[in-house]
């Protein structure tokens, strides 16, 4: 079973079964096929295309004589509908009874507006000729145009009727129905229209280019087909997901929920929706739009996982995990879906129903790496021999599938790593680690080089001078508290400390400051300004305030409690502490900072689900790790005192003076509780979820001396860094000038 989010399938390149009006699956065929059932349509209409207005005609196969229309009045029709009037009225009144001139003068009198006149005349034609596409084509918009929404569905279904595959007819009929407060029909009638368009040659290789990369070829296509049919669902979809595969993440939003508002029944544009929303972190709108798809009339668990994952997100895992575990009740071969129960139980701090949930994932898919790494990665729990032998016969179970199977092995080897590290074997337990981490890189795009540019940028961005310059501004909000650093630093531990507190609420890794910093960013990256200093300084008092304004209203849906303080927990913030001292001047910041090489290695043997690319590399997480202390040393020199920094190692140590200390830096008053974390039973969702639920423990602080043999890369890339601890080392300046 397919994860519940990732890239958005497509109706037309995946060829998957697709939904009939009954709820039958429909497998859908070979392009060879698709072409020649079309033809086969055309044939049966003989022109009649019936979204295309002016062309429609009236042939032997409809019951009508053959004889075209006029070619001057059709050609008047969209641009001169008057004359085209005239001229068909004057040939009737020589002519009488000639049904395609009758058509196109009731054409002429919808496009001068006079939907009413249409109707009669329609109603009369439909009655002579009642299987005449496009005559009840005409008769269902003149219906439709003046309201009269029975009687343009019952034309709409003996047209549907006739023609199943031409799409328009269906998205018509499910507007109408839902005129009429019939929604679940409705629905039926957008998941039909969607069915036919999956046949559409124009769509199929609109699609076919976009697969291919060859996106100006699937816009002209998609551009010409919208210019004759400008509400088009499923080619304003398609339209969506090119500009999505593009980056224009703005233009796919418009475009999809334009679709979805065409048509609400189109699951797979709504399901593409609710992806979109979730990668630009507005979750409500994205449940609201998930809960939509369960109540869709073809059931699909695929639905309750969408749901269950946009639940996840917001922190609600309880919900979640009912969803999960009503799936499980249905059908309990479902390996993906007790692999998120796990996570759901894991972060709820259920440890041994986690691990029941992980290994009924493994027993039914014993090659699932995940499943095998979400096992290892509860830091409490050691995988044992047979543990090791399952695991080494997955990886030559899945040897023969190649690149196909990449994510599995790499999980594997990280899970092996982990397992063989807890025996003591360090020497099988570094082959494993760097096997794994290795694949990993070759999946996972980090420019080591232009990282450490940015950074330097940054650090030229915000200088004391700079600073000075801009004045104060920014919103006062002093809600957040940000701790930020590298991961595996002792941030969870801080933010478990502070999150005891009974005015902090913790939350989780929360996005939005990247969201903004991203999106900033991008004004350089498209040539709006040449250096990033130069849009720093280009950001008015007004603009500072509206993004202060706009990250406490984004994450103001993380906040479960009235609690005034909330901690924003992603490390990765390290890089914008400058703009959230411009933008959020009141908030605190915290520098959550351990031994560079214990940190670095306990990153490296980590596998992280997302976001954090350069752990892979002994070499480029070690220049990471210079960059963080060379930027947060530049940070300190502009702005003394804007950032409090903890060290893991003293927090271990002298736990009770440290957690004194920094409650005091923050203008808290201390609390016992905060000593005992431990027993806070709030969700954790980060790879120290397990490890906080325990009072603080040594035994990590030297684990990295086990694997000191192999570390000669990461301490050549960290240089000066590990002898200056908990310092930053003289020469960071000399380091940020040689990165620009």
């Amino acid at each position: 079973m397919a994860k519940a989010v990732g890239a958005p399938a497509d109706p037309f390149v995946a060829r998957a079964a697709r939904a009939r009006p009954d709820g039958a699956g429909v497998a859908l065929t070979g392009l060879a096929q698709e072409k020649g059932r079309r033809r086969a349509d055309l044939a049966a209409c003989r022109g009649a295309r019936i979204c295309c207005g002016p062309s429609l005609m009236i042939g032997p196969d409809t019951e009508a004589p053959a004889a075209p229309p006029p070619p001057d009045i059709a050609a008047l029709l969209q641009t001169q509908p008057a004359a085209a009037l005239a001229h068909a009225e004057a040939i009737l009144k020589q002519s009488p009874g000639q049904p395609s001139v009758e058509l196109l003068a009731c054409q002429a009198l919808r496009r001068l507006g006079r939907s009413k006149a249409a109707l009669g005349r329609l109603n009369l034609l439909a009655r002579a000729h009642p299987r005449v596409p496009a005559v009840l084509w005409e008769l269902a918009q003149a219906a439709s145009e003046k309201g009269e929404w029975r009687q343009a569905i019952d034309a709409l279904v003996r047209l549907t009727g006739l023609q199943p595959r031409v799409a328009s007819g269906w998205f018509l009929l499910a507007k109408a129905l839902r005129k009429v407060g019939r929604g679940a029909d409705a629905w039926r009638a957008d998941l039909s229209g969607v069915h036919a368009s999956s046949h559409d040659p124009d769509l199929l290789r609109a699609a076919v280019a976009m697969k291919e990369g060859r996106f100006d070829a699937a816009v002209s296509i998609l551009t010409a087909r919208l210019d004759q049919m400008p509400d088009d669902p499923p080619a304003i979809r398609l339209l969506g997901e090119i500009s999505w595969r593009r980056g224009d993440m703005t233009e796919a939003l418009e475009l999809v929920e334009r679709a979805v508002r065409l048509a609400p029944g189109f699951d797979l544009a709504r399901d593409f929706l609710v992806r979109l929303l979730m990668q630009t972190n507005r979750l409500p709108e994205a449940l609201e739009h998930a809960e939509a798809l369960v109540d869709s009339p073809i059931r699909s668990p695929s639905h309750d996982l969408l749901r269950a994952s946009v639940l996840v997100r917001l922190g609600a895992q309880e919900r979640a995990g009912e969803i999960y575990e009503g799936l499980l009740a249905g059908d309990p071969d479902q390996p993906q879906v007790w692999q998120n129960l796990g996570h759901v139980l894991k972060t709820l701090g259920r440890q041994p129903d986690a691990v029941r949930a992980y290994r009924q994932a493994v027993a039914r898919r014993p090659t699932m790496g995940e499943a095998w790494w979400s096992l290892a990665n509860l830091k409490t729990v050691k995988l044992g021999p047979e543990d090791v032998t399952a695991m080494a016969g997955a990886l030559e179970a899945l040897a023969p599938k190649g690149d196909t199977a990449r994510d599995d092995v790499f999980h594997l080897h990280f899970s092996l790593g982990k397992a063989l590290e807890d025996a003591g074997d360090y020497a099988a337990s570094y082959r494993h680690y760097d096997l794994g981490n290795r694949l990993r890189r070759t999946m996972t795009p980090h420019d080591a080089q232009a990282f450490s540019a940015e950074v330097a940028a940054t650090a030229q961005a915000f200088t004391a001078a700079s600073l000075a310059q801009m004045g104060p501004g920014g919103c006062p909000a002093p809600d957040p508290i940000f701790v930020v650093g590298l991961p595996r630093s002792g941030s969870t531990l801080v933010e478990q400390i502070l999150a005891s507190h009974s005015q902090v609420e913790g939350t989780m890794e929360l996005s939005e400051m990247m969201v903004i910093a991203s999106r900033l960013q991008s004004r350089v990256d498209q040539g709006e300004f040449p250096h990033f200093r130069d849009m720093v300084a280009s950001l008015t008092p007004a603009d500072r305030l509206r993004l202060g304004e706009e990250y406490i209203e984004r994450t103001r849906v993380h906040r479960q409690t009235d609690k005034p303080l909330f901690i924003d927990k992603m490390p990765n913030n390290w890089q914008h502490v400058g703009l959230i001292r411009l933008v959020l001047p009141n908030a605190r910041i915290i520098d959550a900072r351990r031994h560079p090489l214990g940190c670095c290695v306990s990153g490296w043997k980590q596998h992280f689900a997302r976001g954090q690319v350069f752990t892979y590399d002994l070499a480029e997480i070690g220049r990471y790790y210079r960059d963080y202390v060379a930027l947060m040393a530049a940070y300190e020199e502009a702005a003394p005192g804007t950032v409090r920094r903890v060290i893991y190692e003293d927090m271990v140590a002298n736990t009770e003076a440290e957690v004194r200390r920094l409650l005091a830096d923050l203008d808290l008053p201390f609390e016992p509780g905060c000593l005992e974390f431990y027993n806070n039973d709030r969700a954790v969702r980060t790879a120290s979820s397990e490890q906080v639920r325990r009072p603080i423990f040594r035994d990590g602080l030297e684990q990295w001396k086990n694997y000191e043999a192999w570390l000669d890369p990461l301490r050549e890339a960290l240089g000066s860094v590990v002898s200056a601890y908990p310092e930053p080392p003289s020469d960071w300046r000399a380091w940020l000038a040689l990165q620009g």
